[in-house]
This record gives C-alpha cells, sequence and structure tokens, in this order.
C-alpha cells in the first residue's frame, strides 16, 4: 500500500508540473502576441539624420529604411525629406518607417580654380557636382604650363549642379619653333654632337645592320626633315652598324 501511494504522489506532481509549463509557456506566447499587437505613435524624424533617426525609432520598436534621395534648397544634405507614415500616426511596433534622404542642394557655388592644375580641378570638380566646359590654352610666362589662369563662371558663382565651367590654362613661355634638318646619311657623331650644342635633345639611338653602308651612317630619323620642332621635343634617330 506504501509503494502505491508513492506512486500516486508522484503522478500528481508530475500533472502538477505539467500544468505549471503549459502555463507558463502559454504566458509567453499572449505576451508575445501582446507586445507585438502594441501600439505606438510614429515620432517626427524629418531633418534628423540616418543615425538620429534610428536611434529615436529604436526606443519605440521601430524600423528604418531609406526609400529614395532626393535633392533640396531647404534642408541639408544628409537629413530627412519626408517620412513614411507621416508623425503622429499609430502603427504596431517593429514596422518599418520609410524615409527619403536630402542629396543637398541643387545649385552649387564654384570653387577658385585658379593657379590649380587642370587635374586637381578636375578632381575638385566631381566632388561638387560640376563639370568641364571649353579649354583654351595660350602661352605665358606668368604661369608654369599646365595651371589655370583664368576661369567661368567666376569663383564664389551660384550655379545649376552639372554645370559646366571653362578655363583658361597655361602652355607656358613660348618656345621658338625650328624645321628638322634631314640627318638621313650623315655621320652621327657629327650630328649628336651639333645638334646638343645647339639645345636639341637627341635622346635615343638606335643601331641596326644595313648592308652595303659603313658604319655610323644615320639612316632614319624622328622627327622626319622639315617637320616643326621646339627644342623640348626628343629626336630619335637609327644608325648602321
Amino acid at each position: 500500500m506504501g509503494n502505491d501511494k508513492s506512486y500516486w504522489y508522484l503522478d500528481v506532481i508530475n500533472l502538477l508540473l505539467l500544468i505549471l509549463i503549459f502555463f507558463f509557456s502559454g504566458a509567453v506566447i499572449s505576451s508575445q502576441i501582446i507586445l507585438n499587437d502594441e501600439i505606438v505613435y510614429v515620432p517626427d524624424i524629418t531633418g534628423k539624420t540616418i543615425d538620429q533617426a534610428r536611434s529615436e525609432l529604436q526606443k519605440r520598436d521601430l524600423g528604418l529604411v531609406v526609400s529614395g534621395f532626393k535633392f533640396s534648397n531647404e534642408v541639408p544634405k544628409g537629413q530627412i525629406i519626408s517620412q513614411d507614415p507621416a508623425p503622429g500616426s499609430k502603427i504596431k511596433v517593429n514596422r518599418t518607417i520609410s524615409v527619403t534622404v536630402s542629396s543637398g542642394s541643387e545649385s552649387v557655388r564654384v570653387p577658385n580654380f585658379l593657379g590649380k592644375s587642370l587635374e586637381e580641378a578636375i578632381s575638385l570638380m566631381r566632388q561638387v557636382g560640376l563639370n568641364r566646359g571649353v579649354l583654351s590654352q595660350i602661352h605665358t610666362p606668368s604661369y608654369p604650363a599646365g595651371r589655370i589662369i583664368a576661369q567661368f563662371p567666376l569663383p564664389d558663382t551660384e550655379v545649376e549642379r552639372n554645370g559646366q565651367v571653362n578655363f583658361l590654362v597655361s602652355q607656358g613661355e613660348d618656345e621658338p619653333t625650328y624645321l628638322m634638318p634631314d640627318l638621313i646619311g650623315k655621320k652621327v657623331d657629327r650630328v649628336v654632337v651639333f645638334m646638343k650644342n645647339a639645345g636639341f635633345k637627341v635622346e635615343d639611338i638606335r643601331y641596326v645592320y644595313y648592308p652595303g653602308l659603313e658604319k655610323g651612317i644615320i639612316i632614319k630619323q624622328s622627327p622626319p626633315g622639315g617637320y616643326p620642332i621646339q627644342k623640348r621635343n626628343p629626336i630619335h634617330l637609327e644608325v648602321s652598324r
């Protein structure tokens, strides 16, 4: 009899444990359902940055998604222009607020490009949203070659985004131009001495076998005879060996 009573107590205890388990499981499920059905008011996040808005929404168990970007002359770049649902709307928790973010003003202020290289100017234009327009060049001893000496529109002018800026670029001091002499058939040693003494650059001499021709005779030249050349231009020769 004592053993039967012990078994009866064990059955009662097990039954109570099962009832408690079902009770607490039901309570957890019910609380989750209640939480998911909880209603909150949507805060006004316009004018805030993405990080600021996300922090504000997390306090109310709401998420955020960027639906797009838009130019705005009123709202600074990176701040929220509009939201959906609108501020004050009532929605369930764990929902997502869709926002449109400002890309900044459609007009931009033209930087000062004077004295910069063309490469620097193009890089800066990309950053502010401008394009290169007409490029003109002029010889001048006042600016090194490749430097910008004038621009239009002028610095600090307000223009539309993706507008063009025209440049006048220095080619450096004007150099005299000469006609390249015909060097074919001449002795390379004498030619090289003469050209270098005159200030020209003989940078490359290539020796090749040419049947029936004595050693050291020029058989090819670049630039060719009669071609306009300046002293800074390199001269290349092909010579018999």
